[in-house]
């Protein structure tokens, strides 16, 4: 009787998975090309364009939005497992889960459609942003070299500046060293205004000021070889980073409670005109647009210490899509893409949302203060780029090592001794995993 009651349940499953894969199934229509997506700012315009594109081409691209960005994950992880994944979607996720889709066959390799036309395409598009979608000769992923992504918009992080605040503090135009940013600050503290403001109660934002200085000081490779184990941060360079917050905070050049702020804060401080600085992504137009309209700013790299090596900021790719490997509409959904990202739809996407446009021809049909952030897009590096990045418990180790300088709590020898200290028991480590792999 057990054995019988078996079999019919097994029997039910099959039938159920026959019923899911049926109606999976069903909704693949390969004439149709259906989008999930995360981006609320973006959902009326990617809806609108897609319209456009149907009447068009006779093509229909059908815009689904799931949010928040974590739910939305969720949502791509649950379908990847039952092979069920849309004809576009994004991965909102560290470059080895990235790797992990391309491997398991989630994702287009898209080389090729590149360089159709006489790489048309790829020309047309900002290399760091294609870059965030590329995997080199020698990626530590395993990855077959090629483009895997296509960037609808393209970020930074800079200095933005208050032209109001400036003015009343009798400055005449935005300060173009590290020191000529501490003597406007204090230029503005003599008024009552505040210098730089940043959401550095977010790690990442203290890291991304941080590395910014690193490479400006010593360069990427000697960062890298840090990253490596071969520089230790008790180096006189890496002091000379930990140096910059120390000064920062002596000359009151910070907000007061910066090292606690949440971006979003310090965004609401920024734009109500209570600080004359702020260290912020290029997505703070849309941002600031909607807590002050009237708002007078522009933008500038962070002033560098080293005026004898180019100042790095961070930045790439904004959003990406990418094209399901297997999808019956696959070639739909490349000609949807490619589109999507030409110069008339990127102008109207960052009109719409003011984000920045991932096509450079798209540059001068935007705002100026939009054009002025993505003019300096050869100037940015990310981690994402990056061949080495630093173990995670010492990078958060860093950053609370940062914060701690600002407060007062550790001086900048400190701070490099500590980070230093963990650096090598990570590694110890990281050792011991090594041969226990190898054993």
């Amino acid at each position: 009787m057990k054995k019988i009651a078996s079999i019919l349940s097994f029997l039910c499953l099959i039938a159920l998975c026959f019923v899911f894969v049926s109606c999976s199934q069903q909704e693949k229509d390969p004439d149709r090309v259906v989008l999930w997506h995360w981006m609320n700012d973006r959902h009326e315009a990617l809806e609108t364009l897609a319209a456009r594109y149907q009447k068009e081409t006779g093509v229909k691209v059908k815009i689904d939005l799931f949010s928040p960005p974590h739910a939305y994950t969720q949502r791509i992880t649950a379908t990847a497992q039952t092979r069920d994944l849309p004809d576009i979607f994004g991965i909102l996720d560290k470059k080895e889960i990235f790797a992990a889709y391309i491997k398991n066959g989630f994702v287009a390799d898209l080389t090729e459609e590149y360089k159709k036309d006489n790489a048309a395409w790829e020309k047309s598009l900002f290399t760091k942003a294609l870059d965030v979608n590329r995997f080199a000769e020698d990626n530590i992923y395993g990855v077959k070299p090629g483009v895997y992504g296509v960037p609808l918009d393209v970020t930074n992080i800079q200095i933005i500046y208050n032209k109001r605040l400036l003015k009343k503090a009798g400055i005449s135009r935005p300060p173009e060293t590290f020191d000529e940013f501490l003597e406007a600050t204090k230029a503005l503290n003599r008024v009552g205004v505040a210098g730089l403001v940043s959401g550095w109660g977010e790690m990442w934002l203290i890291e991304s000021f941080a590395l910014n200085y690193a490479f400006n000081i010593m360069g990427e490779e000697k960062v890298m070889a840090t990253f490596r184990g071969q520089v230790p941060y008790t180096d006189p360079d890496w002091i000379k980073v930990f140096e910059i917050f120390d000064t920062l905070s002596e000359q009151g050049a910070l907000v007061d409670g910066i090292v606690i702020k949440q971006n979003k804060i310090a965004e609401q401080d920024f734009a109500l005109e209570r600080a004359a600085f702020a260290f912020n992504g290029s997505w703070c137009v849309n941002v600031y647009h909607g807590m002050n309209a009237d708002l007078e700013y522009g933008v500038i790299l962070p002033p560098p210490v080293n005026p004898d090596r180019p100042m790095k900021i961070w930045g790439g790719s904004g959003s990406s899509l990418v094209v399901n490997k297997a999808s019956p509409s696959k070639d739909k959904a490349i000609a949807f893409l490619r589109w999507l990202t030409a110069k008339d739809q990127q102008a109207y996407l960052s009109q719409e949302t003011k984000n920045l446009p991932a096509n450079k021809d798209a540059l001068s049909e935007i705002p100026q203060i939009l054009s002025d952030f993505a003019g300096v897009m050869d100037h940015t590096t990310h981690p994402t780029l990056w061949k080495y990045n630093e173990l995670a418990k010492v990078a958060s180790e860093f950053n609370k090592a940062i914060q701690s300088i600002i407060v007062g709590d550790l001086t900048p020898q400190e701070a490099a001794a500590k980070v230093q200290s963990i650096k090598m028991a990570e590694m110890e480590k990281e050792k011991r995993r090594q041969q226990r792999r190898e054993r």
